[in-house]
């Protein structure tokens, strides 16, 4: 399942509203280096628009994941505080919705019933994630794969319920952006 999905199926409309306020849209051209492995990290992005690769110098800077649209990047530091495991990419032009990592964490501070929706969203998406990592290190004679979506049945009937009105804001965030850029 898309990232984004669970950030957007748990907010409310009026911090629906406040995450476009907030947000900017990033304009990343193709082979432009987004979040660089070991450097801080000073936004959360979610990707509108084409693909990012994601690396890491322990594995030989080879790919261990291409991300596109709908996918939350630079989350894990944004949750634990420490620079980014990986660096993130643009494999090809690509548009980014880009949040201040330092107004956001000033909105969660300010207003609890946000915080406990985004935080709740980003354990539900870290712990797919989790899992799906999980079932590629496990034997199986079936392939698995990270972009695997999570089984509808998986999922809390309110969390389900809420889906619907996640994937309109996600396509309204998309479609509204997209226009407003080319490369």
């Amino acid at each position: 399942m898309k990232q984004a999905l669970y950030i957007l199926a748990v907010l409310s409309d009026r911090d629906f509203n406040w995450l476009i306020a907030a947000g900017k849209r990033c304009r990343v051209p193709a082979g432009t280096v987004l979040i660089q492995q070991g450097e801080p990290l000073g936004a959360l992005y979610i990707i509108l628009d084409g693909t990012l690769v994601v690396s890491t110098e322990t594995l030989g800077d080879s790919e261990i994941a291409r991300l596109s649209s709908g996918e939350v990047v630079g989350e894990i530091s944004f949750v634990d505080f420490r620079p980014p495991t990986a660096t993130v990419k643009a494999a090809e032009d690509s548009l980014v919705w880009s949040i201040s990592r330092s107004e956001l964490a000033t909105k969660l501070l300010q207003e609890a019933d946000f915080a406990s929706h985004f935080y709740h969203a980003l354990a539900l998406f870290l712990a797919d994630r989790l899992r799906g990592t999980v079932s590629l290190l496990t034997y199986s004679p079936e392939p698995h794969t990270l972009e695997a979506d999570t089984s509808p049945h998986d999922l809390h009937p309110e969390f389900l319920g809420s889906l619907e009105t996640a994937h309109s804001r996600l396509d309204r965030l998309i479609n509204s952006m997209k226009d407003v850029i080319s490369f």
